[in-house]
């Protein structure tokens, strides 16, 4: 984002926490309806133009975006979308990006209100894998010529009463309007959760199962690395021989004998 939608974005961060504060109960509407509200942008280019057109001062996108969502929609969710398009967004599609990413934090509060944080958080992580080792799933939730709302569908009967609502919520929005591959946009979402709880993520591939001491020993040295806490995701990887990679956000640390070897090639040549 440039500084000007990095602005706009703050800005309406802040009115989702100030529409949050005090309601234990506000954060999944608000959540699902921002979700929703993107559906409409989505569908509807006029729209979405006119309430990022900064050529019209702010007030009256303000009060463009209230006539069309009011009623629709709580007064928490007009009061986060009144504020969002009253600011000046460098691209349209950066207003509707962050309308998704408010959407997400919504409904990972509500998540943490009921103490299920840590469990949307894994079950996400555990999903971008399941998706990740099978093709034809992969296939299936990806498939752009395929409805947004059939693929919904297949979500809500592939999770049903397997995974936490909100982890429902999450993926289905994800897959309904798919930007980027479904297994990063999953492993965004698990970093978002963790975010919430103030912690980073370190993504593990190891080349066989970490014992929970191997585990702890390794987050007991990301968090004296990051100074911060950290939650260890392992994904298992034959391939690497022996040892591990880690990931955590643009640093990598390759201790597999694979990248080892590859070291030794690479020197040698």
């Amino acid at each position: 984002m440039y500084a000007a939608s990095r602005e706009a974005s703050t800005r309406a961060r802040e009115a989702l926490r100030a529409a949050l504060t005090g309601s234990d109960s506000a954060a999944a509407t608000t959540g699902s309806e921002l979700f929703a509200v993107v559906a409409v942008l989505d569908d509807q280019r006029s729209l979405r133009v006119a309430l990022a057109d900064v050529s019209v001062p702010g007030s009256a996108r303000a009060e463009l975006c209230e006539r069309v969502f009011s009623g629709k929609v709580s007064a928490a969710t007009v009061a986060v979308l009144t504020t969002a398009v009253a600011q000046d967004w460098s691209r349209t599609s950066d207003l509707v990006d962050t309308l998704v990413l408010l959407g997400q934090e919504a409904l990972l509060e509500s998540a943490a209100h009921t103490g299920r944080l840590d469990a949307v958080e894994d079950e996400l992580f555990r999903l971008g894998r399941i998706v990740g080792d099978n093709p034809e799933l992969q296939q299936a939730l990806s498939d752009r010529s395929k409805p947004a709302g059939a693929k919904r569908d297949l979500v809500a009967g592939l999770l049903a009463g397997k995974t936490e609502p909100v982890t429902v919520a999450l993926v289905q929005q994800v897959v309904a309007r798919q930007r980027q591959s479904i297994g990063t946009a999953f492993d965004e979402l698990s970093d978002l959760a963790a975010a919430r709880r103030d912690q980073i993520v370190a993504h593990v591939r190891a080349s066989a199962a970490l014992t929970q001491r191997q585990r702890d020993r390794l987050a007991g040295s990301l968090r004296r690395i990051y100074g911060k806490s950290v939650t260890v995701h392992v994904q298992v990887d034959p391939n690497l021989l022996s040892g591990v990679v880690v990931r955590v956000g643009d640093d990598v640390i390759d201790g597999s004998a694979i990248g080892r070897l590859e070291k030794l090639r690479q020197d040698l040549t």
